[in-house]
């Protein structure tokens, strides 16, 4: 099968290796909701050829960073990712989603539809996984909730599932989202996972720590809760000492759970 055209533009080779994979390619496109452009990089698996079907490890990025974070960075959730779909033979890809302060905001929401929708061309790909840590976690949750159809198992480091509690990063959120809590209440109620949880019926691994007071931990804790009742499928790794990071063999213990219930199993 002839793989479809994607529609973005491959800018550059980025100047690092990983073991087991090709090197990373640096993709434009023009985003569909407004016309800017906008970015996201892919790394295929070793060997890929056009017109194999691959699945897709989607990897979002932490509040500050952009979509070279879970490519270069060293940091335990990034390393695992990226060991992951080298692992699992998947095609990783890591977007800016309106980068530096994404929150997974209508535009930022529209273009991981996007990427989804050009990766999947591009791949063929039957899986999608999304991940994220900090902000990139409550994005992979909010975006589970929001387009269950296009997401079969979600890991979500280090993030909250309630962003109408939840009290940082204020002025980044209401500027992501169109307006502040009291302008809009109900665009914050309708990206917060807990209130959608019956939504998540996907495979979904969390990972908290008790200590973490960026992001701290209750939220999704009460998501993980409510989901033990509807989803067979939960995983749930709280450190009660550990802060706002998870090391690379909880990231990898998340992320194998999750890839093994919904690509390996099926």
């Amino acid at each position: 099968m002839k793989s479809p055209a994607i529609s973005g533009v491959i800018l550059a080779l980025a100047s690092i290796s990983i073991a087991g994979a090709a090197e990373p390619r640096d993709i434009e496109f023009t985003a569909k909701i407004d016309g800017t452009i906008q970015r996201y990089v892919t790394i295929e698996p070793d060997g890929f050829e056009s017109g194999k079907s691959v699945n897709v490890l989607i990897a979002l990025h932490g509040h500050g960073s952009d979509r070279w974070q879970f490519v270069r960075d060293g940091r335990g959730e990034c390393k695992a990712a990226r060991k992951a779909a080298t692992r699992h033979g998947m095609a990783f890809v890591s977007p800016d989603y309106r980068a530096k302060t994404s929150w997974m905001g209508p535009k930022a929401e529209a273009d991981l539809v996007q990427i989804i929708e050009e990766t999947k061309s591009r791949y063929g790909a039957r899986k999608v996984i999304v991940c994220g840590g900090s902000m990139g976690g409550t994005a992979a949750l909010t975006f589970a909730a929001l387009h269950p159809q296009l997401v079969d198992g979600v890991v979500a480091f280090n993030g909250t599932a309630n962003l109408v509690e939840y009290d940082r990063f204020q002025d980044a959120i209401a500027e992501s989202f169109g307006g502040t809590k009291g302008e809009i209440p109900e665009e914050y109620r309708k990206r917060s996972a807990l209130f959608h949880f019956v939504k998540l019926t996907m495979p979904v691994a969390t990972t908290t720590g008790g200590r973490d007071e960026i992001v701290p931990p209750a939220s999704v804790l009460e998501l993980v809760e409510k989901l033990s009742r509807t989803n067979p499928n939960v995983l749930s790794i709280h450190r009660p000492e550990g802060g706002h990071a998870t090391d690379e063999g909880d990231s990898k213990a998340a992320l194998e759970f999750v890839i093994g219930k919904a690509v390996d199993s099926k």
